[in-house]
């Protein structure tokens, strides 16, 4: 079918234009919209639904946002069944709850939405030197996220919302004193026991397997002597890196940036400044603070009669511990250093000029402008380098698009290879070896990218060494690769792993006979009980890990019903053997430090809060009537 297209695109492409514009006429463009936007659901929420296509744009914001948190993150723990389920149900959870403010008829309103917008530190960092916001830049923060502003400020208006039903819950909760002791005693309780262990290596001597034995065991555990599948690669990777290299500056490009930005590459203006600070914090009440801006007129008015006192004046009156005693000498800053109304005055004066009275959250400022210091501009030949990168980088970003789309079309239309699209684009042809169908320890990049080996290891792939499509590892990075050889899983000869499958055997039989003289000696110790097993020890949850007491083992323990002691359990530990205890005795928890118990009890307070939040949230699953279509997933060994 492929093979049909390819060979025969322009034809085609007639007949998708004789098919689709008859269509667009009869349907209009908001048909296909909602053709296109529906999918399969994967989710109701009352009358509302959830799509396969909204469950994978969730998924794919999910991992680009741990991306940029953890770059070194193994991305094969982020596509696995359960982490795509975990996606989902967060979906339902957010739309449950936007149901519920809609329900409540709560609204966030313009003030509370500039105060929050105001206190995010991305958003405070696209203001300009002058305090006002930089909205090309805003438009950009919003684009990245696939909004424009005014989606931005809706989808945290409605944040917002939501966040007030959250902070109901979490404020209204309750957890007594008394009953926060009576779980967390309960909980840390401790168990004397005495235990007796019986390990496999103590029994390995006494299994001599022959080669009988060796082979019925090989035959029936034949995927535990497997070669796993493999093979060989080519690939291909389109980034920025790859972009920049393919472009020549031109001396007029140089130029003109130079032009442009001398004066920001070049360094920032300083200014040095003294001043006379009288205090009054925020937290001052209405009088202190009127009494204390009346003083630091009183000092301006004297200060303005007599300029040249006011290093003296500052000795004197000024509040400022640090700068006092140096005549209110602060020496040089740049922007930043300083509070917004002093810098903003002072960036706005010039030299030898004293201010009005300034209002800051520390109190009352009268500044000097005492120097500037512009910075030196650097020359032509001084900034190449850094200009020749920043200028290279721009026109990446700019170019990259247009890359990426040669990109696809090649590795797709010239489907045998991958050295065609190489050479056009002047990208390295890479190959590795011993691959696998999930990412080994240690890869990175594209070899650990689960969605490129998928596509590598796809039937279309495996059977015809086609080049994958382009696949998208993150931002501006593009992928294609293609299978040059490959190795399905096998059972290795038995000669070649004989030695394992003996070894295996043994410890097999090993754990065997300790299990089994383990539940004899507990049968014989219940009816006759010895004085003491060969361990003693007391256990509780936050000392296992140090006593080396086994979580299973220590579920056992805990789990066993103290009403008649001495109480025994058996546990099997697997290849690590089988142990037998015996509780002689339930003792309390020991007193915490007075830090920890705090510490505790808030911890119990907050897990108390979350068990109502999601009793609540069930409580709205129910009256919304959610359903989720799509099966929870088994969690596998290597998830």
């Amino acid at each position: 079918m492929f093979d049909f297209v390819r060979k025969h695109t322009k034809v085609m492409m007639f007949l998708m234009f004789l098919l689709i514009i008859p269509a667009f006429v009869l349907v209009g463009v908001d048909g296909f919209r909602s053709i296109g936007s529906t999918g399969d659901v994967v989710a109701k929420i009352g009358s509302s639904k959830v799509t396969q296509g909204e469950w994978d744009a969730a998924h794919k914001a999910q991992i680009d946002r741990m991306r940029q948190s953890m770059p070194d993150i193994d991305i094969k723990m982020l596509d696995t069944g359960p982490a795509r389920y975990a996606t989902l149900e967060r979906l339902v959870r957010d739309r449950v709850l936007a149901e519920a403010v809609r329900d409540a008829h709560l609204s966030t309103s313009d003030g509370r939405l500039a105060r929050e917008l105001q206190r995010d530190q991305t958003i405070a960092s696209l203001r300009k030197p002058d305090g006002t916001l930089d909205i090309e830049r805003y438009r950009q923060l919003a684009a990245s996220q696939g909004l424009t502003p005014e989606g931005f400020e809706a989808q945290v208006r409605n944040d917002l919302s939501i966040r007030q039903i959250e902070n109901g819950l979490l404020a209204t909760s309750f957890s007594p004193k008394n009953q926060a002791d009576a779980t967390l005693n309960a909980f840390f309780e401790r168990r004397e026991v005495q235990l007796t262990r019986f390990s496999p290596g103590d029994y390995g001597a006494k299994v001599i397997p022959n080669d009988g034995d060796v082979e019925t065991f090989y035959a029936a555990n034949a995927p535990l002597f497997q070669a796993p599948e493999s093979a060989t690669i080519e690939y291909i990777v389109l980034d920025l890196d790859a972009v920049k290299k393919t472009i020549t500056l031109g001396e007029s490009d140089l130029r003109a940036y130079y032009d442009q930005n001398v004066a920001r590459l070049s360094g920032k203006e300083e200014r040095r400044a003294s001043h006379i600070l009288i205090n009054a914090p925020k937290s001052a009440s209405e009088a202190e603070r009127k009494n204390a801006r009346e003083r630091a007129e009183g000092l301006l008015e004297s200060l303005r009669k007599a300029p040249d006192s006011f290093a003296d004046v500052a000795r004197k009156s000024s509040q400022d511990p640090g700068s006092a005693p140096n005549g209110g000498d602060l020496d040089f800053f740049g922007r930043g250093a300083m509070v917004k109304p002093f810098e903003e005055a002072a960036f706005a004066m010039k030299k030898g000029e004293i201010s009005s009275v300034v209002e800051s959250d520390f109190g009352y400022h009268i500044i000097k402008l005492t120097d500037i210091k512009a910075p030196r501009q650097r020359s032509f030949e001084e900034l190449r380098a850094s200009m020749e990168a920043d200028v290279k980088t721009q026109q990446a970003q700019r170019k990259y698009a247009e890359v990426a789309e040669i990109f696809t079309n090649g590795v797709y239309e010239q489907p045998d290879g991958l050295k065609p699209i190489a050479e056009r684009l002047k990208l390295e042809l890479k190959t590795a070896n011993n691959l696998q169908r999930n990412p080994v320890p240690g890869a990175v990049g594209a070899l650990a990218n689960p969605a490129f080996l998928s596509a590598l290891f796809s039937a279309e792939s495996l059977d015809k060494k086609r080049n994958t499509e382009a696949i998208e590892l993150g931002a501006n990075q593009l992928v294609a690769g293609r299978m040059v050889q490959y190795a399905p899983a096998r059972t290795l000869p038995l000669a070649d792993v004989r030695a394992n499958v003996r070894e295996r055997l043994i410890a097999s039989r090993s754990a065997e006979m300790a299990r089994k003289e383990g539940l004899e000696k507990m049968a014989s110790w219940k009816a006759n009980p010895p004085p003491k097993l060969a361990e003693e020890v007391v256990v509780s949850r936050d000392q296992a890990q140090a006593k080396n007491i086994a979580a299973p083992l220590l579920d056992a323990i805990l789990q066993a019903a103290p009403t008649a002691l001495p109480a025994w359990v058996g546990v099997d530990l697997a290849n690590q053997g089988y142990v037998v205890a015996r509780i002689t005795k339930v003792l309390p928890r020991e007193p915490a430090a007075a830090a920890n118990a705090d510490q505790e009890y808030q911890q119990y307070a907050q897990w108390i809060a979350n068990a109502e939040s999601q009793a609540y949230l069930s409580l709205l699953k129910d009256r919304f009537k959610v359903q989720i279509k799509v099966p929870r997933p088994s969690k596998t060994a290597a998830d």
